[in-house]
């Protein structure tokens, strides 16, 4: 992966004016009406699983960047109303919208001073963005989910930090699952590595090195219409970058060029446990982000329901 292969790349993948010159919302434009009622046919047992990380002083982030853990505070204990016995409890929350689970917005990543679909990244203040922000998909992202389990084809515990996943991996866990990722789809990968934070408690090891999507995936993406990729590490794509002089090529592509929204940090393990217990990989799968005007993130706690 180089520059020149990223410029290379872009044009080939490019949903720019699609949907419209005034699209904001990208791939999740290929969740139509029809892709949310197979979705709901999905759902046999009424089982939920939630994939979101706990928001909590607890949670992954190093403090870098400017990105720290939530910090939860109680602003009303024994609150009163009136002189009876009624009393109630209020809390307010910092975080960044970035710090756990969460959805990037198509404001979030760009080159060339141009976000997704070519609006100017001027349009990005301190007030936040004015054009692509997470709120654009306030409708919700409702549709199946498939998740890959490249941990459990690969007989790991873990995708070890560092290793690029592939289309030609996808595609073999496409065939060891039984399903295929297709238009209006969210693929769900799991590498396993979560576990690195949650099991090992090591911050630093789940953070600095990852497995994750290689450049090459991004070609496969955009052939396949999905309307999101969401994993459990915490860039989607694999750290170090597979061209150190081009840092963060998946999110570039996918989100500035595609407009394909990315999920991070999903927690996958008790779906991809229930997955290969029951042998079924599709599920209907909805993430709503908070609707924060102008926001470039939000914070998940995604659902799939089997």
């Amino acid at each position: 992966m180089t520059v020149d292969v990223l410029r290379t790349l872009a044009p080939r993948v490019s949903n720019w004016g699609r949907w419209g010159p005034e699209d904001e919302r990208g791939t999740i434009n290929f969740i139509t009406r029809d892709v949310v009622r197979r979705a709901a046919g999905c759902v046999k047992r009424g089982d939920v699983f939630s994939l979101g990380l706990a928001l909590g002083a607890d949670g992954p982030q190093l403090g870098t960047h400017g990105r720290m853990n939530p910090i939860h505070l109680m602003s009303a204990l024994d609150g009163r109303v009136g002189e009876g016995d009624f009393r109630y409890s209020d809390d307010i929350i910092v975080m960044p919208l970035q710090c756990a689970t969460q959805w990037d917005s198509l404001a979030h990543a760009y080159y060339d001073g141009r976000l997704y679909n070519g609006f100017p990244a001027t349009t990005i203040t301190a007030r936040g963005a004015a054009r692509n922000a997470i709120d654009q998909l306030g409708a919700g992202i409702v549709s199946r989910g498939v998740l890959l389990d490249v941990a459990r084809l690969w007989g790991v515990d873990r995708v070890a930090p560092g290793v690029a996943i592939k289309p030609a991996d996808l595609e073999a866990a496409e065939r060891a699952e039984g399903v295929r990722a297709g238009t209006g789809d969210v693929l769900l990968v799991r590498t396993g590595h979560l576990g690195v934070f949650t099991v090992d408690g090591d911050r630093e090891g789940y953070m600095r090195r990852t497995p994750g999507l290689g450049v090459a995936c991004v070609e496969w993406l955009h052939a396949r219409e999905v309307a999101a990729v969401a994993t459990d590490t915490v860039a989607v794509e694999v750290m170090p970058w597979e061209d150190p002089a081009v840092p963060l090529p998946l999110h570039l592509l996918c989100i500035r060029d595609m407009g394909l929204t990315l999920g991070e940090m999903f927690d996958l393990e008790a779906l991809a446990a229930d997955c290969a217990r029951d042998g079924v990989w599709e599920f209907l799968f909805t993430a709503p982000p908070l609707k924060v005007t102008g926001g470039v993130g939000s914070p998940l706690n995604p659902l799939a329901v089997k």
